[in-house]
């Protein structure tokens, strides 16, 4: 709050969702702010629907509660799609600590559907799409699309955001001068069951949802050559796999989390594919279109299964 008290673009209002349902932001620097409290956690996406809904402007900008804004952050933001109209998204400079390790320049996508923060931007001033740690949305954009899709609930909600976002033609630029220090995962923790069971669960509801089919039928084999990486990562004790095992957490949960994500998948797939279809039926892109953009964008499962 402190850090958004000393923007120097001033044209905004602060809205927190607190999401606690125990009404934690009651008083001190947050009493600035307008303040929604839905009686439990909705999760992040519905959080920043709410907010968006409630309090709607011409751009939606979202700060995670574990980042802090540079004073200039959101004038370079809203100067980026000023400048640029086709642009509906524009993705901030984040940092991890006061070293200046980059956490995230954008985000990339895995050929499985996995995406992962880009840390070296190397000049570029586009990006697939912005990490919802730190991103600045137009309006026009979250409505037409719908906003975030709340059943994610927490991770990979800003990636499917974003792929829906370039099937419409929209674009998102990297804006360097946006920068925000972030504490990543503080809230639910880097190495977290949590985090492990709905990254993937999310990863299969992304790719049903967005990937055009001549991608998805790669997905699977795609999928199973990270989790090869993955298990060697663990016995190295690298990557998230070993980050997993050496927060304490048994690795023999990563392979029911995975069974359990492809049941969710059955379940949720009536839906995926009326999503799906929704969404190709707007778009303003091909899916060769669609497909040169992952390529340009694109991670590799080894890069995925060392981070």
């Amino acid at each position: 709050m402190r850090s958004l008290e000393r923007q120097t673009f001033r044209h905004f209002q602060t809205v927190i969702v607190d999401n606690s349902g125990r009404g934690l932001v009651r008083s001190g620097p947050a009493s600035s702010a307008a303040v929604l409290e839905p009686p439990a956690n909705v999760g992040f996406g519905a959080a920043i629907n709410l907010g968006a809904r409630e309090y709607p402007s011409e751009f939606v900008a979202c700060l995670n509660d574990d980042a802090v804004a540079d004073p200039e952050w959101l004038r370079s933001l809203v100067e980026a799609l000023d400048t640029f109209p086709e642009a509906g998204m524009a993705a901030s400079h984040i940092e991890l600590d006061e070293y200046g390790r980059v956490d995230s320049a954008g985000l990339r996508i895995a050929i499985d559907g996995s995406s992962k923060q880009r840390t070296d931007p190397g000049g570029a001033d586009e990006c697939l799409l912005p990490s919802g740690c730190a991103a600045l949305y137009r309006l026009d954009l979250f409505t037409r699309l719908g906003g975030f899709d709340e059943s994610f609930f927490l991770y990979c909600e800003d990636t499917d955001l974003g792929l829906r976002a370039r099937w419409a033609g929209w674009t998102c630029r990297y804006v360097p001068t946006a920068r925000v220090l972030h504490r990543y995962s503080h809230s639910a923790g880097r190495a977290s069951t949590l985090k492990a069971y709905l990254v993937e669960r999310n990863r299969l509801r992304l790719v049903w949802k967005c990937f055009p089919l001549r991608r998805l039928i790669l997905v699977p084999v795609a999928a199973a050559t990270r989790y090869f990486l993955h298990l060697i990562a663990l016995l190295d004790g690298q990557g998230a796999a070993g980050e997993f095992r050496a927060s304490g957490n048994n690795p023999l949960q990563l392979p029911l989390f995975v069974l359990r994500a492809h049941f969710d998948l059955l379940v949720w797939l009536p839906r995926l594919l009326a999503d799906r279809r929704r969404i190709r039926h707007s778009a303003r892109l091909t899916a060769e279109e669609f497909c040169v953009i992952l390529d340009r964008h694109q991670i590799s499962l080894a890069e995925v299964a060392a981070s």
